[in-house]
């Protein structure tokens, strides 16, 4: 029996705009593409470190992105699972 496999490739885009950092997710899953916003703000007062607000923005747009995918799948299900005529 072949097992069904496949690779799914996100693309994570960041954007540096002065104390805001703002990333975006896409991945494209065939017939549709799913993406995810996150962003990450930085206090004035803090020292500049981008890194960290790669990481926050960067997971904060794949956790958008993994809820839409979800929303997706759910919505797969409720429509397989409902009888026929």
């Amino acid at each position: 029996m072949p097992r069904h496999t496949q690779d799914w490739e996100v693309g994570l885009h960041l954007f540096e705009d002065g104390t805001t950092t703002k990333a975006h997710a896409v991945l494209d899953i065939g017939n549709t593409a799913v993406t995810g916003q996150g962003t990450a703000r930085r206090n004035p007062h803090d020292r500049d470190i981008p890194e960290i607000g790669d990481e926050l923005a960067a997971g904060r747009a794949m956790n958008d992105l993994a809820h839409k995918l979800l929303s997706i799948a759910r919505t797969d299900i409720e429509g397989i699972s409902r009888p026929g005529p």
